[in-house]
C-alpha cells in the first residue's frame, strides 16, 4: 500500500453534487485504462446527501429525499453500500485511485490501512481519533474513524467506501471537519422517513473535538500523513502550494 506515486488534484469551483461524484467514477476508469497515473483528488463539496443502494428498496425513500432537498441537500445515490451518509462544504473528500490488475484483491486491507492513515491525520491536529464502528452510528462501517470528545462522546468523523473496476480501485473517503449541525439535522429527518435508527449524538465534527480546525489543516494534515506513509505526492499546478518542500 505504500511507496506508490500519486498525482495530487485539488478541485477547485465545484461543478455540482451530481458531478463531483461522477468525476470519481470518470477518473477509476481512465486510471484503469491507462489514460491517467496513479491520483490522489482532494474536493469540498456542495451539501449532498448520498444514499446508498439498500436505502432505495425502502418504502421512505421518497420521503427521505425530499427530506433532502428540505434541508438544501441534494440527494443522490452512490453505486457503492452502506446507508445514507451526509456532507458539505464544511467537508473534506479524498478520492485516491490506482491501477492494479486484480483490484479486488485487498480490499479489506486498504479499509484497514487507509482508516488508519487518516486516524493518524486527525491525531496530528489533536483529535483523539481511531478506527472503528461506534454504536448507533449513521451509515455504519467496521473502518469508520471516529473521535472521542473530552466528556467522553465519540462521534463518527470519517466515512470510507470503495469502487473497483477491471485495472484499478478507488478508495473514497469523506472527513466531517466543520458545522456538523446542518449534517445532524439533515440526517436525523432522513433516516426517521425511512425508519432506520441511529443516535444523532453520534454525528459530529473534528472542530466539535477541537476548537479552531479547519478544512485547510485537515487536508494539509492528511496529505502529511500519506507522505509519512511513504507515498510520493507528485502536485499538479493547481495543487503545489499545499505539499512544501515537495516539488
Amino acid at each position: 500500500m505504500t511507496g506508490t506515486d500519486l498525482v495530487v488534484v485539488r478541485d477547485g469551483v465545484s461543478a455540482g453534487a451530481a458531478a463531483d461524484l461522477a468525476a470519481g467514477i470518470a477518473l477509476l476508469r481512465a486510471v484503469a485504462a491507462g489514460e491517467r497515473p496513479a491520483t490522489l483528488r482532494l474536493y469540498r463539496p456542495e451539501p449532498t446527501l448520498a444514499f446508498g443502494q439498500r436505502d432505495t428498496r425502502l418504502a421512505g425513500f421518497t420521503s427521505a429525499e425530499a427530506a433532502a432537498r428540505l434541508h438544501q441537500f441534494e440527494p443522490l445515490v452512490r453505486r457503492a453500500g452502506g446507508r445514507a451518509a451526509a456532507y458539505h462544504r464544511g467537508c473534506l473528500v479524498i478520492d485516491h485511485v490506482e491501477p492494479q490488475t486484480d483490484a479486488v484483491a485487498g480490499s479489506r486491507k486498504r479499509f484497514a490501512g487507509f482508516g488508519e492513515l487518516l486516524a493518524s491525520a486527525l491525531r496530528s491536529v489533536g483529535v483523539a481519533a481511531a478506527v472503528g464502528e461506534i454504536p448507533g452510528e449513521y451509515c455504519p462501517g467496521e473502518y469508520s474513524v471516529h473521535g472521542t470528545g473530552d466528556d467522553g462522546q465519540r462521534v463518527k468523523l470519517v466515512g470510507t467506501a470503495q469502487r473497483v473496476v477491471s485495472g484499478a480501485w478507488l478508495f473514497s473517503s469523506v472527513v466531517v471537519v466543520e458545522n456538523s449541525a446542518p449534517i445532524r439535522e439533515v440526517l436525523t429527518s432522513s433516516y426517521a422517513a425511512m425508519g432506520l435508527d441511529w443516535d444523532p449524538s453520534t454525528a459530529g465534527s473534528a472542530n466539535d473535538l477541537v476548537l479552531g480546525i479547519s478544512v485547510d489543516d485537515v487536508e494539509r494534515a492528511i496529505l502529511a500523513a500519506y507522505m509519512r506513509a511513504g507515498y510520493t505526492l507528485k502536485p499538479s499546478e493547481a495543487s503545489a502550494a499545499l505539499l512544501p518542500g515537495v516539488s
